[in-house]
């Protein structure tokens, strides 16, 4: 068994968005999310260059990555720390567009970006510590996102 574990290859299938954090030249952070974001294979997470060329460029420059995957409603989710490669033409290239076709996009695809993960650590509101459960913080969330957005 690699890295990612079955259950936290579930939550990142099931939650899909990320927020992809590179390194810029000068620097600074780079933050980006990414709707695309699932598991390849037991060690490896993969997203698509849908419209991301200041990340691509990063990663070329420095292929540190981080990665994190959260579910807004509960507030728990995981970050994983690894290192890229973009891929633009070739055999994994091929095989990756073809998963994401095979799922329904239909979206112009520059690269792939294959993240070999090397650490994996969980996150969670700082309500759990409160004493909250996870119905309990699911349902805050509930009621402020249907208060932003109630039904008609």
């Amino acid at each position: 068994m690699g890295i990612l574990a079955p259950d936290v290859q579930e939550f990142v299938r099931k939650e899909k968005l990320a927020f992809v954090a590179t390194t810029c030249p000068d620097g600074t952070p780079n933050l980006s999310p990414k709707g695309t974001t699932t598991v390849w294979d037991d060690d490896h997470l993969v997203f698509a260059d849908i419209h991301s060329p200041g990340t691509v460029e990063n990663l070329l420059r420095n292929p540190s990555i981080e990665i994190n995957v959260v579910d807004f409603f509960i507030r728990k989710g995981y970050r994983f720390k690894g290192v890229a490669t973009v891929y633009s033409e070739g055999q994994t290239f091929d095989e990756v567009i073809a998963f994401y076709r095979k799922a329904g996009s239909k979206h112009s695809i520059k690269n792939i970006v294959l993240i070999k993960v090397e650490h994996v650590s969980p996150v969670w509101s700082p309500a759990y510590d409160i004493g909250l459960t996870e119905e309990d913080v699911k349902e805050r969330w509930r009621e402020y996102w249907n208060g932003l957005y109630p039904s008609k």
